[in-house]
């Protein structure tokens, strides 16, 4: 019995080796012992990277004069202009902040014609200018205001506000879109930086006096009356805090660059800020002032601004506007005297020559 087991165990154990052998003859015969040809892709062609543009730089002759004329004019002075095209800047005391005057009024323009653009007015709205709306210093609407008033349009008043530099008309709209307050949040909500808007014509020019506004003030003399009966060391504290520290106080730089964003239909819509530009390129305001070096053939839009004297100074002469050559290459210039005792004909120069420097060193 055991002799029987131990021959089937021989017979099963020889027949599984066979089969092992039998299995190894077979692989081989399906997978020979080469490795198969291995595929190599194309190579790719080296595309070669595009070279990057340089960003133009502003002519060195204009930023040599520039800084020439802030350095040698004498005074608090800022200068910016700005290529819209180019996208440079040249600057000389761009970020000091100094009086604004009636240039603030472009902020009362944008608010007004942004409340416009949302549906909130329109330009004929029908609005009354009252005795009590009046205000002082330069204000032509004054002649049509009678007993009953004086009754016209929001764009009406917009036209005399910036083409005349109308303080009555101004602060009629600036009450009408809400005040101060408003033209604050138009700027902040524009995110335009480094300008401030002031209380209003009435307060503003109070402050800088020395005197408390009264509705009196604005008839005939009686502000320049009740301003010469102030003390002259009064009258100098309020004009030093004034300029110091100016509540409608703007940088050159940040105007020149709110005004390169209206250009380019940032801060207001295509009608609105077709209807902007073309009232300030009709502004009557400071012929002698940027507009008079202005060529032939070149376009000019504009607004001015000009503060009180006292003792053989100015706080604030300003001029800032958008100047567009024959081929439409568009710069926008802010030129502010925040401080001076120069001529009036020696502050019309340095402007003219800002803008002679752009004419002379333009490039197509």
């Amino acid at each position: 019995m055991a002799y029987q087991v131990r021959r089937i165990g021989k017979v099963v154990m020889g027949g599984l080796a066979g089969l092992a052998i039998a299995g190894c003859v077979s692989d081989s015969r399906i997978a020979p012992d080469t490795a198969p040809p291995v595929a190599y892709a194309a190579p790719r062609p080296v595309v070669q990277p595009l070279p990057v543009k340089a960003k133009p730089r502003p002519p060195e002759a204009l930023v040599s004069l520039v800084r020439m004329l802030t350095r040698d004019f004498g005074g608090r002075v800022g200068i910016a202009v700005k290529s819209i095209d180019d996208d440079w800047t040249v600057e000389s005391n761009g970020d000091l902040k100094l009086p604004q005057q009636s240039v603030s009024k472009l902020w009362v323009a944008m608010t007004v014609l942004d409340q416009r653009d949302q549906g909130k007015l329109t330009l004929d709205d029908p609005i009354t200018v009252k005795k009590e709306d009046l205000t002082l210093f330069n204000q032509p609407i004054a002649a049509l205001v009678k007993d009953k008033g004086y009754q016209t349009t929001v764009g009406e008043l917009l036209q005399r506000a910036m083409t005349q530099s109308d303080n009555t008309a101004n602060d009629r709209l600036l009450q009408y879109v809400g005040g101060p307050t408003a033209v604050r949040a138009f700027l902040a909500k524009k995110a335009i930086a480094d300008i401030r808007f002031g209380p209003g014509e009435r307060a503003l020019q109070s402050l800088t006096a020395g005197l408390d506004w009264k509705p009196e003030y604005s008839r005939g003399n009686a502000f320049e009356q009740a301003r010469s009966r102030i003390p002259a060391s009064t009258r100098m504290d309020a004009f030093e805090r004034y300029i110091t520290d100016p509540p409608d106080g703007a940088a050159p730089r940040a105007i020149a660059t709110a005004l390169a964003r209206l250009k380019r239909g940032e801060l207001l819509s295509p009608s609105s800020t077709q209807y902007l530009i073309g009232t300030m390129e009709s502004s009557r305001t400071g012929k002698q002032r940027m507009r008079g070096a202005v060529p032939e053939g070149w376009t000019f839009g504009h607004k001015t601004g000009t503060g009180q004297n006292f003792s053989g100074r100015t706080a604030g002469y300003n001029d800032v506007g958008f100047l567009i050559s024959p081929t439409g290459k568009t710069y926008t210039i802010a030129v502010m005297i925040g401080d001076t005792d120069k001529t009036i004909p020696e502050r019309q120069a340095l402007m003219q020559a800002v803008v002679l420097g752009v004419v002379t060193n333009y490039r197509w």
